[in-house]
């Protein structure tokens, strides 16, 4: 699993409950891309669906508008402390992953088209068991997974010319299995919340001015110099916030980060008190500042729950397409300024660790973290993109335009071999990382 974050993932994990009044909708939040591809192997793997790739540079006003949590400095997550909220983290993601592959899987099997195997994450086999000639498999790269065909298996006593190999189907049937994974995870969002309308309601925000503290890491600058949980930031060097605003919280970040070893005056209010104390943020080793605290936007929640089961599919289908709305235009906003956002991206570590925050903070917000997984994995996956499924749907057009003739399948191999050999490389290369930017990490180096 792959992450682009062109911001940080704790403003990700802010969208996850910080949600504009029901009156506001559609949210006008920006959501990250998550990006998984299937791809062709040489012998049995027909396809094979991997990571996700999941950007937050649309991110920005998305995130702030999400979960109320934010870590100064690195991926700095409390949530980590509680192996609990990883778990419920990895089992969304591993859930997403599961509902991508059953999409592919299904849609096969129901068409009577041969499967061999069904696998969630890459790499060596931890457990695995085998039913009706299909080998269920759970492996040890977590970087999405796989549903393989035994197409071009030289081991498979099948037939070449089966009607029932996946190769030889037609056209028509060929797509529905492809893209069977992405229509999986849209209804898997809409479920979603469908879901957390039913029973949980829908959040609904009241401002109020400054950026509250939930949280001051002992011993951090923070600590040192007298900031305490609770306190909300009014201004910061003599320049008061704005009023009220989801872009506050990046406001104070990015000063923080700009300061390192420079004091910061605090304008604070604590209780019906406003003081004054001088921060001195530490400096990170890449340069930039941190202070050691957690930061959210200073809002109150209530939930509102439907009043009807009308009303119930009328606030679920007004979210499902303000998400996908967001969605697309992040993914414009990606590609836009690519330069930018590519040096971004992030692996699952991150990921998980913004789902555990999500989770330690509000469990309910994990129905957002999960649906805005979906989309984003359902909108990244359709690209036709070598390695994606979309890339294989553009290979059936191609096929198509030609009367029914494939390309050769040196060439179409080459393409998507090559499509999965470089994000497999990319999300081993983040998961070290992302891995390594933690700051529970960067305390034991």
């Amino acid at each position: 699993m792959i992450a682009n974050l062109s911001l940080s993932p704790h403003q990700f994990a802010r969208f996850c409950t910080s949600r504009i009044p029901i009156s506001d909708f559609p949210p006008t939040s920006k959501t990250p891309n998550l990006f998984k591809p299937l791809s062709s192997s040489p012998c049995s793997i027909i396809h094979r669906d991997s990571p996700i790739l999941f950007r937050s540079r649309g991110l920005r006003d998305a995130a702030r508008k999400m979960f109320p949590t934010c870590a100064i400095g690195g991926l700095d997550f409390g949530a980590f402390e509680s192996a609990q909220s990883v778990l419920e983290a990895a089992a969304v993601l591993t859930a997403i992953i599961v509902v991508h592959e059953s999409g592919h899987f299904f849609a096969a099997y129901l068409q009577g088209i041969h499967v061999s195997k069904f696998a969630v994450g890459f790499g060596p086999i931890l457990a695995k068991f085998n039913t009706n000639n299909v080998e269920y498999s759970l492996r040890a790269i977590p970087l999405g997974g796989f549903v393989a065909f035994p197409d071009n298996d030289s081991d498979s006593d099948i037939p070449a010319d089966d009607v029932n190999l996946l190769k030889n189907r037609p056209i028509f049937d060929r797509v529905v299995v492809i893209s069977a994974g992405v229509i999986a995870n849209i209804v898997f969002a809409y479920v979603i919340i469908f879901a957390q309308v039913l029973f949980v309601g829908l959040p609904v925000q009241e401002s109020f001015p400054g950026v509250l503290v939930p949280e001051v890491r002992p011993f951090s600058a923070a600590s040192r110099d007298g900031l305490l949980p609770g306190d909300v930031i009014l201004g910061l060097d003599d320049v008061e916030l704005s009023r009220t605003g989801p872009s506050l919280v990046s406001e104070v970040v990015d000063v923080i980060r700009n300061s390192p070893n420079r004091k910061v005056a605090f304008k604070i209010g604590r209780g019906p008190e406003n003081v004054k104390i001088n921060i001195t943020p530490d400096k990170n080793v890449d340069g930039t500042g941190r202070i050691g605290v957690q930061l959210s936007p200073n809002v109150k929640f209530t939930k509102v729950k439907p009043r009807d089961l009308f009303e119930v599919f009328r606030f679920s289908g007004r979210e499902f397409w303000g998400l996908s709305s967001n969605v697309l235009d992040s993914l414009k906003q990606t590609f836009m300024n690519f330069s930018q956002s590519a040096s971004k991206v992030s692996g699952p570590v991150a990921i998980i660790a913004v789902g555990a925050e999500v989770a330690k903070s509000n469990t309910d917000g994990l129905y957002q973290f999960a649906a805005i997984l979906n989309l984003n994995l359902a909108v990244i996956n359709i690209l036709p993109l070598p390695a994606l499924d979309g890339g294989s749907l553009a290979f059936l057009l191609i096929e198509a335009a030609r009367g029914g003739r494939k390309l050769p399948f040196e060439l179409e191999h080459q393409i998507m071999s090559s499509g999965i050999m470089l994000v497999i490389v990319l999300g081993v290369f983040l998961l070290v990382r992302d891995t390594l930017n933690l700051d529970i990490i960067k305390d034991l180096l």
